[in-house]
């Protein structure tokens, strides 16, 4: 598998994302390919779509106002999270855990981090249409049938530090199910799917890097997945009530209501 990482001009709302994309491929003589697969940070396709909150015309609620107080933010911020989040289950300082579209993020995907200086940037709408549309206009202007996947940064319990996690998902299965496969020793996995998609944005996520690096999408040749033009995006997706994390969560979550509800 080959990583290549594209360098753009700093993306502005209503650019073409694609083209954007496409010309910092041509400057770097790379050629996009069949079956590749195209990742793109999910902050760019937010911006193109005009995704930007200026914190200053934000009235924060007193709910709000005090989770701000007990997590060291700012209210108008926290009053874009609780907006945009389906769950606010806790918090650390500068930072909320929350459920957004199935994935717990913090700050419901909300970020001061590559936003112009007084606004937010939030996640990009509808993520996974997102990524069929930016798929189809790649056909559509170079012939070519890729993946497409929109990322963002996420943190692991008791891990320091940001990998990557898909948000947006076209064009090929994000799961491996390797349950009946054999082990080293014959044994049968049981409960192990392959998170493909997942793993794909934390590769990609090392090249793009956090900061100024101005690497919004890199390409990925040879991948191995399963190129399809029909998926099941509900395979990516464990409920509650399955999930390590969340089955935990919500047991008790009556400890945390006093502060985030």
């Amino acid at each position: 598998m080959q990583l290549f990482g594209i360098h753009t001009r700093l993306i502005e709302p209503k650019d073409n994302l694609v083209d954007v994309i496409l010309d910092g491929l041509r400057r770097q003589k790379i050629s996009m390919e069949d079956r590749d697969v195209l990742v793109i940070a999910s902050k760019a396709v937010a911006v193109v779509q005009g995704r930007l909150v200026r914190l200053s015309s934000i009235e924060p609620s007193e709910r709000a106002k005090k989770i701000a107080e007990k997590c060291n933010l700012e209210p108008s911020f926290v009053e874009v999270v609780l907006r945009e989040a389906e769950e606010v289950y806790g918090g650390v300082s500068r930072a909320l855990l929350a459920l957004k579209n199935n994935v717990l993020i913090a700050n419901a995907g909300v970020d001061h981090k590559n936003a112009p200086r007084g606004y937010a940037v939030l996640w990009p709408e509808k993520p996974h249409e997102s990524a069929g549309k930016i798929r189809n206009e790649i056909l559509e202007k170079t012939g070519k049938h890729v993946g497409v996947l929109i990322i963002d940064s996420r943190v692991t319990p008791l891990r320091m530090g940001t990998t990557g996690v898909a948000i947006g998902i076209a064009g090929f299965d994000p799961v491996r199910d390797c349950r009946s496969d054999k082990d080293l020793y014959g044994n049968s996995l049981l409960i192990t799917r392959q998170a493909l998609a997942d793993d794909l944005a934390s590769a990609a996520h090392l090249i793009m890097g956090e900061a100024n690096e101005l690497i919004p999408a890199v390409l990925v040749k040879n991948v191995p997945v399963n190129f399809s033009e029909e998926i099941d995006l509900d395979s990516a997706i464990i409920s509650a009530k399955e999930c390590l994390f969340m089955s935990c969560i919500t047991q008790n979550r009556v400890f945390l209501a006093d502060v985030y509800e």
